[in-house]
């Protein structure tokens, strides 16, 4: 009688199997572990100070990052697709005043939202413009954009901010009303959310920005137009800053040259701890949406707990350093 007996794998081959399994799950399980994260922070937090889990201070973290998290939306669509916007806080900035200046001009604030935003989409087309037709990189391209937006805020308004109070109520209802307790701000950031990342999972455009986000080379053999791809990633990553900042306009009711400044650096890092891989290809919108989350309950944490502001931003700065570092390992891992 003939046994067959199954050579064990050489050491070193298991514990690389074991390892890159585990890294497979870890990646796979992104977004339950940013979620079991945020639960430990909220019970954590509960002991720490009896005002973290009132309705005041979970509403109020709900309207910091509802806003911001429309441009992280944005961000995490081009982080996909390979590039990169340093520009979005100027941009949030640009459409603030240039909605500001067309309202105050004596236009109803509706059309002065849409001039917000065409301003917004102008610049997405301008670095789109430089990114696929004359070859630079999102990054060079973007800080230039970044570079001009904010001096021309400066220029439009002689650096004093815009006074916004008579605004209508309608207009202001977008970022100050409630609908049954709810902020008006939250629906809509949540509306969003849930369209694009449908839309990222199922709509054929967006399975392309993956694909060229994945390998831009073999998506052009596939017959990918990927320029076109890139181009329309950049242009809408702008309009998601320009929405914010029409928003922004209505909650704040004012226009101020300085608004956003370092905002990309916060959205950025949120997509990146939300998953959305540096070097394209990979991201979800809940994972970024997830990111967002943590770092403004973060936040809210550190400032309970009497913490220095400039504390806050190192805390912040070893995050995002953290979930790079782990992107890079991942990335590392899947070379192999």
């Amino acid at each position: 009688m003939q046994t067959t007996t199954t050579s064990p794998l050489p050491p070193a081959a298991s514990d690389r199997t074991t390892a890159s399994g585990l890294l497979h799950k870890m990646f796979h399980q992104r977004e339950a572990g940013l979620v079991a994260i945020i639960l430990v922070l909220f019970i954590a937090m509960s002991f720490a100070s009896p005002y973290f889990l009132t309705w005041p201070n979970i509403k109020a973290m709900l309207m910091s990052f509802a806003v911001e998290g429309i441009v992280v939306v944005g961000m995490t669509v081009l982080l996909i697709v390979g590039g990169l916007d340093l520009s979005v806080g100027a941009v949030v900035c640009l459409s603030m005043v240039v909605g500001g200046q067309v309202f105050l001009a004596g236009f109803d604030p509706w059309t002065a939202s849409l001039a917000g935003l065409a301003a917004s989409g102008l610049v997405g087309v301008g670095i789109g413009f430089c990114v696929t037709r004359i070859g630079l990189s999102h990054f060079i391209a973007s800080l230039a954009a970044m570079v001009i937006v904010r001096g021309l805020c400066m220029v439009v308004t002689g650096g004093t901010p815009l006074s916004l109070f008579s605004l209508p109520p309608e207009f202001k209802f977008i970022g100050q009303g409630d609908i049954f307790g709810l902020p008006v701000v939250i629906l809509i950031f949540a509306g969003i959310v849930i369209l694009f990342d449908v839309l990222l999972r199922r709509a054929t455009f967006f399975r392309k920005i993956v694909y060229t986000g994945s390998n831009e080379k073999a998506a052009a053999y596939a017959g990918i137009r990927t320029d076109r791809v890139k181009f329309i990633a950049t242009v809408f990553t702008s309009l998601m800053a320009g929405l914010a900042g029409v928003i922004y306009m209505a909650r704040l009711s004012s226009a101020t040259p300085s608004f956003g400044v370092g905002m990309e650096l916060n959205v950025i890092a949120a997509a990146v701890i939300g998953g959305a891989s540096l070097k394209g290809g990979t991201g979800s919108i809940i994972g970024a949406v997830l990111g967002i989350a943590l770092l403004s309950i973060v936040t809210s944490s550190l400032i309970l707990l009497n913490v220095s502001a400039y504390w806050q931003e190192m805390t912040k700065g070893i995050i995002l350093l953290a979930a790079v570092s782990f992107d890079h390992i991942l990335n590392h891992y899947r070379a192999r």
